[in-house]
């Protein structure tokens, strides 16, 4: 009796694919135009979110609709009063995490505590660090931020992180103004490589300008301009305007080493302290800056222009939403 080998037929299995998270964006205080202006961009509306403060002054929020299995985006800048809305930001993100929301991203035009990088003196934190970890301890799944302060932040987090650079929307800008033998000056050593990103896009040389600094937000003395700025328009490049002192001290440098103009950009704008009385009297004939952090109307003075980073900030949360590469929009 013949034994019949017996073979097993491989079945094939139709697998539908699952379908996507829908995407959700939700906004907190921290800057509701520009996220009203993200939603308007991307043809998504604003989910429904109530923040209040209890009685003793602790901050509440209420998602107000459904977010089980979503894609959520939350944008808030941890710009002043920063404490808040970080504080916000995390509540936020736990209320989602609790209400299973799919993914969290939370969005950062601006994240605050990122020039606390690194331990200048014995027994200090490195509160950047902190507020990562906090961040992951919500419940984020996905950081995108504008214009870190610092390229070591990126190793901070411990979730994935995407980084949308502003030197693009601020270098055309420049570009379409057609200056005439312009020169893009780094205000610190620390910033030589923002600006030489910047120059290459506007095809011109860079300038350093050397600085002493006794403690923050003060300068000692501007020591020397080091590169060729006579004559040139002097277009400054820095990631942070706070007080304002850092430029307006490098733009008189500049004049004395003959600059025939001033212009200067930055993404984002506190503008605390002195910094309008700064800029108002000085000799800087325009500054150019987003509105990743939200600017009063008194500081929206005439040498001010404002750019929005809503249609770079609506793609990068398309990308992201779709798992498609967002370093795509900077390979130009």
């Amino acid at each position: 009796m013949s034994q019949q080998t017996l073979r097993a037929e491989p079945q094939v299995i139709s697998r539908r694919a699952e379908p996507r998270a829908r995407l959700k964006l939700l906004a907190g205080s921290g800057n509701p135009a520009l996220a009203r202006e993200i939603a308007d961009t991307m043809d998504v509306p604003l989910s429904d979110l109530s923040i209040f403060r209890y009685a003793d002054g602790e901050i509440g929020v209420r998602i107000e609709e459904s977010v089980r299995g979503e894609d959520v985006f939350v944008i808030q800048p941890t710009c002043p009063p920063v404490n808040e809305n970080m504080v916000e930001l995390l509540v936020i993100v736990d209320a989602l995490r609790r209400a299973s929301a799919d993914r969290i991203t939370a969005v950062l035009p601006y994240f605050g505590y990122a020039r606390q990088d690194r331990k200048m003196r014995p027994r200090e934190p490195i509160s950047a660090k902190l507020v990562a970890n906090l961040l992951t301890a919500a419940g984020c799944h996905r950081i995108l931020a504008i214009d870190l302060h610092a390229g070591q932040l990126w190793g901070f987090f411990d979730i994935p992180l995407d980084h949308l650079p502003s030197r693009m929307i601020l270098a055309d800008y420049f570009a379409q103004k057609r200056l005439d033998n312009v020169v893009v000056v780094s205000p610190d050593v620390g910033g030589v490589q923002r600006a030489r990103e910047f120059a290459k896009q506007l095809g011109a040389p860079i300038a350093i300008i050397d600085k002493r600094r006794d403690r923050p937000n003060q300068i000692k003395e501007v020591v020397h301009v080091i590169g060729k700025v006579y004559r040139r328009t002097a277009i400054i490049v820095d990631d942070i305007i706070d007080t304002a002192g850092t430029l307006t001290m490098g733009a008189q440098a500049l004049y004395k080493r003959g600059v025939s103009a001033v212009y200067a950009c930055a993404t984002h704008a506190i503008l605390s302290g002195p910094a309008m009385q700064r800029l108002g009297s000085s000799r800087i004939q325009e500054v150019v800056v987003t509105n990743t952090i939200p600017l009063a109307p008194e500081k929206l003075i005439e040498k001010i222009t404002v750019i929005s980073v809503a249609p770079l900030v609506a793609e990068a949360v398309r990308r992201i939403h779709q798992d498609t590469s967002v370093s795509e929009l900077f390979d130009r």
